[in-house]
């Protein structure tokens, strides 16, 4: 099940959720609406999974930036979140797809215990200027059947990631797994 907007805030207040900073004003009927953070981070190259992406990491300027179409970007939310109680499920919005922007396609999961800021992967359609701070998707809280597992107790690759992380798929292809 899908938890409401007064479901989230009343989580939120129970200390169940966590959402840093948090605005009760950007409660929809089932979500929070995140934002882009201030920081953005553009693959330099060809992308290989046996290796690490070198990029470039720049701050989002006051007077936006500017995605092109072809690029891979890799940024990251204003919120961090986490829940011991709750699955997340991060997506952009209607807003931001009509502006051709894709957002966060390929991991919308945050599993329970999932406590970090989002990495996004952001591309394009056509140019398109972004600022820090606004509003780029919305996160929905799930609740989970089962015997939960805390992700950040896992051996997970991204359990300790405070911001923007590359992808780390060299890590299991250097380690020889299957």
């Amino acid at each position: 099940m899908i938890l409401t907007g007064p479901a989230i805030s009343a989580a939120v207040n129970a200390g169940e959720i966590t959402i840093a900073p948090y605005d009760p004003a950007r409660l929809s009927p089932n979500a929070y609406d995140w934002r882009l953070g201030d920081t953005i981070r553009i693959c330099d190259s060809d992308l290989d999974a046996a290796a690490p992406t070198a990029y470039t990491e720049l701050d989002i300027p006051a007077t936006g930036l500017v995605l092109k179409p072809g690029v891979l970007y890799l940024g990251v939310t204003l919120e961090r979140t986490s829940s011991d109680t709750y699955a997340q499920l991060l997506n952009g919005d209607r807003t931001i797809g009509a502006l051709g922007i894709w957002v966060h396609v390929s991991a919308p999961l945050g599993h329970q215990g999932h406590a970090i800021r989002w990495t996004l992967e952001i591309r394009a359609a056509k140019p398109a200027r972004v600022y820090p701070g606004m509003t780029f998707g919305k996160l929905a809280f799930l609740t989970t059947l089962g015997t939960p597992a805390n992700y950040q107790q896992q051996r997970a690759k991204y359990a300790a990631t405070q911001g923007i992380d590359i992808s780390r798929l060299y890590e299991e292809i250097l380690q020889g797994a299957p």
